[in-house]
């Protein structure tokens, strides 16, 4: 997933910064709230984990001004111990989960991947012919062995997966697996893609190029 960070506190930040890149994500990082409305209003994101108390402009109004323009994006807030009637206002204004400070790392990643669950189906596992995704555990295995992936490898291939059958441009696999800052070209993309092929391609999974315009994770044969 790629997941925007709105925290002003620099060594928070930083902590949620590392853990979310240890668990595969692509992670940006925005420290105001001027700066955060202007990234959802601008960028394509999975999950923005937001913290209330951030200058230039509240979380509750960047949280307001996200679901005045009708945006979906599942938002997680960040609140003071202390700040019950923030917390509440947040769930009111379309937040979908919430973390009191100080909290643990386990749990905010934990909460991470509840919300990347919500909106796809009740299972956490992603099937396409012999192979599966787990994507609570981020294992991908076919016919029950495990295939090494990387964590990249691991971000295209649950885009492709939930979009299968249907093409996918190699601008969204940039958008949604790379951060600010990353040199990373669609030739680069494409180096990954071959790499995922060439894994996969044991299991009877088909990656498809469609040329100039992107990939298709083929479905399976019905015998």
């Amino acid at each position: 997933m790629r997941i925007l960070v709105a925290e002003d506190d620099a060594s928070l930040a930083d902590g949620l910064r590392h853990s979310l890149r240890h668990a595969g994500h692509a992670v940006d990082l925005v420290m105001t709230g001027a700066e955060a409305d202007s990234a959802v209003a601008s960028n394509e994101f999975d999950l923005l984990i937001l913290d209330l108390g951030l200058p230039k402009m509240s979380g509750l109004e960047v949280l307001r001004r996200l679901r005045a323009r009708q945006s979906r994006l599942p938002v997680l807030i960040l609140t003071a111990k202390d700040g019950v009637d923030d917390r509440v206002r947040g769930l009111d204004l379309g937040a979908d989960d919430y973390l009191v400070k100080p909290f643990v790392l386990a749990e905010l990643e934990a909460r991470v991947r509840a919300l990347a669950r919500r909106g796809q189906s009740d299972s956490a596992v992603l099937s396409h012919g012999s192979l599966s995704y787990d994507t609570v555990g981020m294992v991908a295995s076919i016919e029950g062995e495990v295939v090494e992936l990387s964590a990249r490898e691991l971000a295209l291939l649950k885009i492709l997966l939930e979009r299968a059958g249907r093409m996918v441009s190699k601008e969204h696999l940039v958008d949604h697996v790379c951060e600010w800052g990353e040199e990373v070209s669609t030739n680069a993309i494409e180096v990954y893609i071959h790499r995922l092929r060439k894994k996969l391609e044991r299991g009877g999974v088909k990656i498809v190029t469609i040329r100039g315009l992107g990939y298709c994770l083929e479905r399976p044969r019905v015998n």
